[in-house]
Formats: structure tokens, sequence, C-alpha cells
């Protein structure tokens, strides 16, 4: 996965006005004696001069300029609604306008979600005062894009509270510490921004719980087994015994990175010392006790959610969408909430970039499960000792063992057919925090700014031991050719093309973890190729049947998604599917309806925008005939930058 700050474009009420006050005069007529010669002379070039002026402000409010003038101060905006997301966004708030700011997090307050979508309209009703058609291509494409981002979340501002911004497996309570620890210092500035928001880290986690309340008010509370999982999270990522002994990670990570900047003469070691004073001190008497205090409202939520709950349980009450829980307590889908199916089909859309129905997704998957079982019977016949060698774990022991050696192999193998990144980012892979291993990823890649394509991480997590060909596969998702691949070479050209920075506040997850995906499969073919060149013929066959196998268990899933959410289908129905596929463990089947109940459009960002990346290829070879190319198409792809995907097939079918 790759944690990249989306900014969600209704997050505030921004004001914006354009004032052309050139025809605001009051021009009073009156009778004159005829003009002399030299006087018509003088009027004439008066007259030239006029026009002359006239035409250089019309032509600096022209529906480019007026369009640009929005998207600059939308932009600006919002980076500075949040600190955060502006340091994950851009290195140098002052190449794009941002001199002045003070050092925020984005805050909830009551009314809010209100607030929001009166902004969210208000930047349509802006837009639809420009006429895209009279905008440059660049413009246009930009404008599209943004009012269909707009339109989608203008509808899903109609549900304030069935967002979970404290989900298990993905909620701030655990990605916070991670963009903490990985903020990067390259200035003076950036130190005492990072201190400023530790001390609002006791406020912004007062606003979630805030949030949680009025989501429990209004019936809309997580269920006590998702509680208890985010509780357990917030009394163990931030201890006082790891605090008092100096070993917490934004204990080290802090001095680490300070220590580079004394390295610089930035800092004396005396204005050191005193910062890590400083930091330990937020930590200890902020931070730590936000994270205790999260974790006592949700409990006191969780008590009397479950209270109300057990006196009312009835059948009209499960319908109206009380108490958001399903068989043994466990979450249910978002169809089983009122208009919940309404919500979904949004989330899915703003999650995945695909404008497809329902019913076209579900029989794209379902010919693509056809395709992967047929594939996987192919390879059975062709090695009938393959399942054996699968079942019995004998497979032959993977040619490379370091991430370095992974990923150095990976970039020899993608160069043909990938446009060429120069110079070749750096990247640095690092273990995750093992207080954090049971709430994270596999691995996941934290985004570089506008600015700064230097400074790459991986974070592998240790927890599962990852190793071999899952590893290497693993690397090319997050590393080369994909996640860190894509944005650096993405934010290079953004740059050398002056792409509007407004783009990088529209974000579908599935343009991003569908080609995350889409490589991950060609490192298999890749992985297959290293194999037979080390003679492991059989270990090569093994790679390409794994391929197809995850394929199938994340097309399968994805299906399950539609179906929880889309459909209202519960634990029962979920197994009973599974049961089919040979997955009967009861721990098993609960394990994988609660993370997908509880993580809906997860499984879709990915394979959906996988399948959309394989259509969008079929297209470009059918347009292109004989012009087509991988090279072509992934260096079309990468150029656009994030978008839906009928906008990048209609920009796809412009081209010659």
């Amino acid at each position: 996965m790759v944690y990249n700050l989306a900014v969600s474009l209704s997050r505030g009420v921004f004001t914006y006005t354009l004032t052309n006050t050139l025809f605001h005069q009051v021009i009073i007529v009156r009778k004159r004696p005829p003009l002399s010669f030299p006087q018509l002379l003088v009027c004439i070039s008066l007259l030239c001069a006029l026009t002359g002026a006239l035409t250089l402000v019309a032509s600096h409010t022209s529906p480019d300029r007026r369009f640009e003038q929005f998207t600059s101060q939308l932009f600006q905006e919002e980076m500075t609604g949040s600190t955060l997301n502006m340091h994950y966004t851009i290195a140098d708030p002052k190449t794009f306008g941002i001199s002045e700011y003070e050092p925020v997090l984005p805050i909830y307050h009551s009314g809010q979600p209100e607030d929001s979508k009166e902004h969210c309209s208000d930047l349509l009703h802006r837009l639809d005062r420009i006429d895209p058609d009279r905008l440059s291509p660049e413009n246009a494409y930009t404008y599209r894009l943004l009012h269909r981002s707009l339109e989608n979340d203008l509808a899903l501002a109609d549900f304030p509270y069935y967002n979970e911004p404290l989900s298990p497996s993905s909620g701030m309570q655990s990605q916070l510490p991670v963009l903490l620890a990985e903020y990067t210092f390259r200035t003076k500035r950036d130190v005492t921004d990072y201190l400023a928001l530790l001390d609002q880290i006791d406020d912004y986690f007062a606003s979630l719980l805030l949030y949680e309340q009025e989501k429990a008010a209004a019936g809309f509370f997580m269920p006590a087994c998702s509680s208890e999982k985010v509780r357990k999270q917030c009394d163990t990522i931030v201890t006082t015994e790891e605090l008092a002994q100096g070993t917490h990670f934004l204990q080290t990570t802090f001095e680490d990175r300070l220590s580079e900047l004394q390295k610089q003469g930035l800092f004396t070691p005396e204005e050191t010392a005193s910062l890590i004073e400083t930091n330990d001190r937020l930590l200890a008497t902020v931070v730590q006790p936000a994270y205790a205090a999260l974790s006592e409202g949700l409990h006191s939520l969780e008590t009397s959610t479950n209270a109300d709950s057990t006196a009312s349980e009835t059948t009209a009450n499960a319908a109206s969408g009380k108490n958001n829980s399903a068989h043994n307590g466990l979450p249910k889908g978002l169809a089983l909430l009122p208009d919940g199916k309404t919500y979904y089909l949004h989330l899915l859309f703003s999650e995945t970039g695909s404008s497809r129905s329902e019913k076209e997704l579900v029989q794209m998957l379902l010919v693509q499960f056809q395709k992967e079982q047929s594939a996987i019977r192919n390879l059975a016949s062709q090695s009938p000792s393959l399942i054996t060698l699968l079942s019995e774990e004998n497979t032959a022991v993977f040619p490379l063992a370091e991430p370095e050696e992974m990923l150095s192999d990976l970039q020899a193998r993608m160069k043909n057919d990938f446009p060429v990144s120069s110079p070749v980012p750096t990247v640095t892979v690092k273990d995750v925090v093992p207080s954090l291993e049971p709430y994270s990823a596999p691995a996941f890649y934290l985004t570089t700014p506008l600015g700064d394509s230097d400074n790459n991480v991986i974070y592998i997590n240790r927890r599962n031991s990852p190793q071999g060909l899952e590893l290497y596969t693993t690397l090319a998702h997050e590393g080369f050719p994909g996640h860190l691949y894509q944005t650096v070479y993405s934010s290079r050209i953004f740059s050398d093309m002056h792409t509007d920075p407004a783009r990088k506040l529209i974000w579908y997850g599935g343009y991003l973890e569908g080609w995350a995906l889409y490589v991950e499969f060609l490192s298999y073919d890749y992985a297959a190729t290293l194999l037979e060149q080390a003679g492991q013929s059989d270990a090569a066959q093994s790679a390409r049947l794994e391929k197809h196998t995850r394929s199938l268990q994340l097309c399968m899933y994805t299906l399950l998604d539609l179906l929880i959410h889309g459909e209202g289908a519960g634990y029962d129905q979920v197994a009973e599917v599974l049961g089919k596929f040979g997955i009967d463990s009861p721990g098993t089947c609960e394990a994988i309806y609660t993370y997908i109940a509880e993580e809906p459009c997860n499984y879709p960002k990915y394979y959906i925008g996988y399948l959309e990346i394989l259509q969008l290829q079929d297209t470009a070879r059918s347009h292109w005939k004989d012009a087509y190319s991988d090279l072509r198409f992934h260096t079309f792809y990468l150029e656009q930058g994030t978008s839906d995907f009928s906008s990048l097939e209609d920009l796809l079918l412009m081209t010659n």
C-alpha cells in the first residue's frame, strides 16, 4: 500500500473572489464642440493605447487565467489547512506561493459536515462559471478531474457519519505515528512545525472523539469488536514505559533527524539538546495522554452504545442501521445502513476511479475469475508435480536474499518497458517498529513531496517474515516499478511540465494501487525468468502459479466486498462462499469477513484499479495498433497523474 495523504476538497470553507473592475465605471456623456484635427490625432492615439491596454487586461482575465487563479488559491488554502498534508505534498511551500502559514492539524468541529457540504457546492458553482471549452487542453483536463471529484464529494457529503477515521486497520491512530516518524527535517522551520503539531495532537484526537460521539448519537458507532481493537492500539502505540526509557521510535527517529541537521550546522549541540528535551516533554505530556483519553472515550461510547443496543435490539432497529454490528457482534456491510448502497457506490468511485456500474464490475470480475482459474488449470496440467511441490512447501531457495539486491534486479528487468527516471531515485528499506507491527500493512511506501524525490523509504512488516518470492514481489509493488517509481517519475514530469499543483488534490486509490498491483503481477514473470536463469525451472513454474492464485484470491475478496457492502451479505453467506473454495475454518472465515466489513472498498481499490488498467491497455492496443508498445502505454499512464479511468480513456483516444 502507499501512504499518500489524500486531501479532501471539501475539508473546509474557502473564500475566493475574482473582481473585474474594468467595466465598473460611470460614463457621463456631455455635449462638446467638434474636435480639431490635432485633437483628433491625440484621441486616436489615446484610443489605440486604450485598446492595447484593454486587450492586455482581457488576456489576464481569460478563462485560463481565471481557472488558474481558482486552482492556485484552492491549492494554497488546502495546503495551509493541514501542515501534515502540506509537508507530504510539497517540499518548499514558498515555491507554491505559500510564505506565511501556521502549523496546524485539521481539527473537526460540530457542524463541519454541513460546512463541508456548502463549501463543496460553492466550489462547484465557481467552476461552473468557467467554460471548460474555452480552456487550454491541460486546464480542461484538470477542470474535468476537479469537477468529477467534487461532484462525487458532494454526493458523499449526504452521509456525514458513514466514514470511519479510526478504522482498526488504517485509522489515524496507527497512521499518524508513522507519518510523524518520517516527517522529513529539511530546515529549522520543519522542526518547529513538527513540535507544534505534536502539541496539537490532544486537540486533534479530542476532535476525532467528538466525531465518534456524534456518530454514536446518530446510531453509527463502530461495533464493539472494532472499537476494542482501536483501543488496544491506543494503549500500546505510545506507552509511558517506552517514553521513560527513551526508546520509543518517536524519540529515536526525532534524535536521528535532528542529528543530521546539527551536522549541517543548522543547530548547535545545545540547541539540539533543548529540542530533544522539548520533544520528550510533548510526547509525555501531550501525545501519550491524548492516546489514553481517546481510548477511554471510545470505551465509554462502546459501553453506552452496547447498552442501548441490548435494550432495543429489534428487527426494526437493525434495519434502521442503529449499532453498526451483525452476526455475533461482527461489523456489517454498508448496504444495511439507511441508503447505504448509494453511499457505497459513491465511495466505490472515490476509491477506485472506476465509473462502471455495480453490474458491470461484477461481470468484469467474474470474467477475470474464470481466466485465473483456467490459467491455474493449464499450469497444473503442464506440471502435475507443481501442486504437490507447493503443498509440501518444498520450493527452491530464491536466488536473491537482500532487499537491495532485489530492487536492483527489478530495475534492470523493467528498463526496456518503462520510461527512464533520471537520476535513479534512492531508496531505504526499513522495518516497521515492533509496536506498530500488529496494526501495519505487510509493506508500505511513504510518498515523497513535489520538489524532493531523493528521500524514499519502504517499510517492511517483519511480523509475517516476508522473504524470497514474496519479498521480491512486495518490493516490486512498493518500489520498482511500483509506488516509489510511479511517485518519483510523475512528480518529476509534473515539475518539468509545470502541471497545475491542484492536480495533487485529486486522489483515486485505484489509479495508484491498481498500478502497484499491475506491476506486482509483472514481477512474478520477472521472478520466473530469474529462477529459470538460476536453473530452477520447477520454482519458476511455481512463481507463475502463485501469480494466478494471488490474482484469483484478490478477485474473490473484491467480489465479497461488493457482496457485503453492495448487497448486504452477512457472515453466514460469506462463509458459505469461502467454503466452496476450501476455506472452511471458522476463524479464517471470520477474519476475512471482518476485515472486508471494516475496510469497505479496500480490495476493490487494488483489484478493480488493476482490471481498469488492463482494460485501458486493451484500448491502447486497439487505438494505437502497430504504434503500441508497453513502453508507450506505461509512459502515457504515468505522465497523466492521478485520474479517474473514464477520463484517462477519453484522453488516450485523443492521442495519435
